[in-house]
């Protein structure tokens, strides 16, 4: 059990597209029943929950900092604890949920709620990709282009993700990239280039299905456009056997340099 003293959960509303109007009550029950202080706090803004957490670690009030949302709120949660000794905490209630299924949290809001109370702390990479902190998986690439539409959304899950890359896979072109890991460079020709901390996406599609976010290696993903009729290239997403098709080469690197 941990000995959490006091913990801010940091939550964004709007996560997932839907609040559920319970979620505050289960915190405040679990804390009291884990003997902990609970502050809540939730997010006004983009770029709101870095200030959140920025201003808690540098407080020392806290025994931990809770994101309660996706990926995103997630990612900036890390940004306002980036550089500190206060634990960071998931609560995921979000579209795709990608960080939190692959460190095997809950995906039920009480089960991960409670989890908090019930977990230890673990050291965990990140790294930095022209200057801006990433946990999960970033994308050079077709899967850049989609994930900057779905963030203009106002409707998000796995619908408006999967509408948005079908509308644009035609129109988008696969282009040359020069890659430089340790000593060597070399050339590819790409349609994404995935860069990934942890295994997935978000909803189980594991894009680096061997990465850990314990070992300080990147696992550096090319993936070749694929046509449009070969729907087992998109299964092997699910199946974790995206490595083994032939239209995805995977190098590991503890840090690399990407030219287009």
């Amino acid at each position: 059990m941990n000995e959490f003293k006091k913990v801010l959960f940091i939550i964004n509303k709007f996560s997932g597209g839907k609040y559920f109007s319970g979620l505050e009550q289960k915190i405040i029950d679990a804390s009291s029943a884990s003997d902990t202080e609970a502050t809540i706090a939730f997010t006004e803004a983009r770029g709101h929950a870095t200030e959140l957490a920025r201003n808690a670690q540098a407080s020392g009030a806290y025994s931990a900092v809770i994101a309660v949302g996706g990926d995103g709120t997630v990612n900036e949660v890390a940004n306002g604890m980036i550089g500190g000794s206060t634990p960071m905490g998931i609560v995921p209630k979000g579209s795709g949920n990608g960080l939190a299924r692959h460190l095997g949290i809950p995906l039920d809001l009480h089960r991960a709620v409670d989890a908090i109370f019930a977990c230890q702390p673990i050291d965990m990479d990140t790294f930095r990709l022209n200057g801006k902190l990433s946990l999960n998986v970033s994308g050079i690439g077709f899967d850049g282009h989609v994930a900057n539409l779905f963030g203009k959304e106002k409707h998000r899950g796995l619908p408006g993700y999967t509408r948005i890359t079908v509308s644009q896979f035609l129109h988008f072109k696969e282009f040359m990239a020069t890659i430089k890991a340790g000593d060597q460079a070399q050339e590819r020709k790409t349609f994404i280039i995935a860069i990934a901390n942890s295994s997935q996406y978000g909803n189980n599609a594991r894009i680096a299905p061997a990465a850990s976010v314990c070992d300080g290696i990147l696992h550096v993903c090319f993936l070749k456009k694929v046509p449009p009729y070969r729907l087992d290239f998109i299964y092997s997403f699910f199946a974790g056997t995206i490595g083994k098709t032939s239209y995805c080469e995977i190098i590991e690197a503890r840090d690399i340099t990407i030219a287009l």
